[in-house]
Formats: structure tokens, sequence, C-alpha cells
């Protein structure tokens, strides 16, 4: 269990080593090929220190990568660049978003899966504009009105991974206490359960829900979202969020234990199809 730029640093130091292997270059080859001393490639395959995404560059160069999407995810591993040395669209609100955040929305825009459990919130990929402003207020009750600006907009940029080509496919099972806590208002509520049936129809999505008929269920310990990646399963990652951070999971065994507990809480809750009338029944005062 460790935080989100330790984790990073050691699943990007792991599949570098893995592509030098690849290569069939030893630490030392490498080394004089991108014009170092040996131990730098040994810190940054060992995750002992951080990486620029230049040298991240020289490095995938000399291991002779073409992959363009395994490349970009390296790359975004590694700090705020893109492929081209151009900042992502996170990276201007540095100033409102603490570390753990910018980490969580680097690794979902270059995910190729993510599967979610909710269990008081609607995931924010889904949420409406007025939603997310409730829901931000309501959690950071300090804020003034343009930081709380700040974070809806971030809320709302997020989604455009559900938009991309290829789009991020997402699995999420809610817990019906999701659908039936009033969050913002009547109205507010009534758009936001409108969104879940819209979203739903997508094919990138597949959403469920958890009924109170259903009962105790595993999923009762906590939301968590398991990130997968189309390039490597090396660098799946489970997230949990806490109240001031989040922790990354990132053993094999923790990551089989709750992709277990997902299909788990699959089999338990609805249908796709009956989630739709589920929540149509929700909206209608059912």
């Amino acid at each position: 269990m460790q935080n989100g730029p330790a984790v990073r640093r050691r699943k990007l130091g792991a599949e570098l080593r893995a592509l030098r292997t690849g290569a069939g270059l030893t630490s030392g080859e490498a080394a004089r090929l991108v014009g170092w001393h040996q131990s730098k490639v040994s810190r940054i395959e060992t995750g002992a220190s951080g990486v620029k995404p230049a040298d991240v560059r020289l490095l995938l160069d000399a291991y002779g990568v073409r992959d363009g999407q395994l490349r970009e995810l390296l790359l975004v591993l590694a700090g705020s660049e893109d492929r081209r040395g151009r900042h992502h669209w996170w990276h201007a609100y540095r100033g409102v978003l603490p570390p753990t955040y910018r980490d969580f929305i680097s690794l979902e825009s270059q995910a190729g899966g993510m599967r979610t459990l909710e269990t008081s919130v609607v995931p924010g990929l889904l949420q409406t504009p007025e939603y997310a402003r409730a829901v931000t207020r309501a959690a950071v009750d300090a804020l003034d009105e343009e930081g709380l600006d700040a974070l809806v907009e971030v809320r709302l940029a997020r989604q455009d991974v559900l938009r991309r080509d290829p789009p991020l496919v997402l699995d999420a099972v809610l817990d019906e206490a999701v659908l039936r806590r009033e969050v913002g208002g009547p109205e507010v509520m009534a758009r936001q359960l409108e969104r879940l049936m819209e979203a739903a129809r997508l094919p990138q999505v597949r959403l469920q829900v958890l009924p109170f008929a259903a009962g105790a269920h595993i999923g009762l310990t906590g939301p968590f979202v398991i990130f997968s990646f189309p390039s490597t399963s090396d660098l799946d990652v489970v997230v949990l969020d806490q109240l001031t951070s989040s922790l990354y999971l990132e053993r094999k065994e923790d990551l089989q234990a709750y992709s277990e507990a997902f299909n788990a809480l699959q089999a338990l809750a609805l249908s796709p199809e009956d989630t739709l009338d589920h929540i149509a029944g929700i909206g209608d005062g059912a």
C-alpha cells in the first residue's frame, strides 16, 4: 500500500526494466547508450528516484519502443507532459488540485478500463455539472467560488475519457443508496438520474445497481477503483479513497482480491437492463 507518486515511480521503473531486458541490454549498456552513469538507470528502475519525461523518451528510443500508446502511458507516469512534451490539461489546475488527485487523473487519462464500486455518490465520470457542484461544495466546505468552479471544471473535463477514441471502458456498480441520496435538491437529482440512464446506454459503459434487497455484501467495506491499462497488466492498480488522501494497492494479490470482489458484486447486482428500469422507477418516485 503506497501513495500515488511512489507507486507510479515503481511501476514506471519496473516497466522500463522489462523493456531494457526485452531489448537485450544490461543496465550498463543502456546507460552508455544515453550517456548516463549506470547507477542512474538502476535508481530509475527500482523507483528509488524520479525521472523526467525527457529521460523516459531517451530510454524508450534506446530500447526501440515504437508503441505510441505505451510511450504515452509511461510519459504520463513520469510527469506532466505528453509524448510531444506538452503539459496535460490538468497541469493548468495544479494550484487547486492536491497531488493525489493529479495522480488519479493521470492514471485515469491513460487507462483502458476502469472498474468502480461507489457506495455514496455517483462516479465522477457520470456526474452532471449541478451534481458535481453540490458534491464538491459538501466535500470541501471552506472553498471559495473560484476554487469551486475550478474543481467542477476538472470533474467535467475528466469525462472526456469516455468520448475519446478509443474510449475508456467503464464498469460501475452503484449501491442503491447512491441513487436515493438526494444531492443538490430534487431537480438536480432528477437530472442526475437521467444522466445515468443516458450513460448506461453507451457501449463503453456497463452500469449496474446493487439494490438494498441484496443485503450485506463485500462492498460494504467501502468504494474502490481498479484501473487497467491496454499495453501491460503490470501497471494495473487499485485506488482506495480516504478523507485526506488516496491509497494505491499494486501487489498482484491485492489486484486479484479486488477483481474477485468486483466480479462478485457484479453477479449480485441487477443486470444492466434491470438497472435501467430500477433507475427509471426511482426517478418516477417508486
